[in-house]
């Protein structure tokens, strides 16, 4: 019984190379932004004895687009937006 052969085909993605994120236009490899639009926070509160407050905890929920932006330039790179996602700890 012959082996199958598997050719493996390296998919090229402009702006991603070797796992690593680099701006097309700059060369930025380094400072990104991410920016929500339409941000609803809720923050919620314990008031103290004293009368001050302390924050408990805070939501966001985010209404509008996300957009992932070179940090030097401001080129749109959105379509590297999931990669961003999958490789933020």
């Amino acid at each position: 019984m012959e082996k199958e052969r598997i050719n493996r085909v390296q998919k090229t993605v402009p702006g991603l190379a070797f796992g690593r994120v680099r701006c097309p236009a700059c060369g930025n490899s380094i400072q990104f932004v991410e920016r929500a639009e339409s941000i609803m926070v809720t923050t919620f509160y314990n008031q103290n004895g004293d009368g001050s407050f302390t924050m408990v905890s805070q939501n966001a929920e985010i209404g509008g687009e996300l957009s992932f932006l070179c940090g030097e330039c401001g080129k749109d790179l959105s379509s590297l937006h999931g990669h961003f996602r999958e490789m933020s700890f």
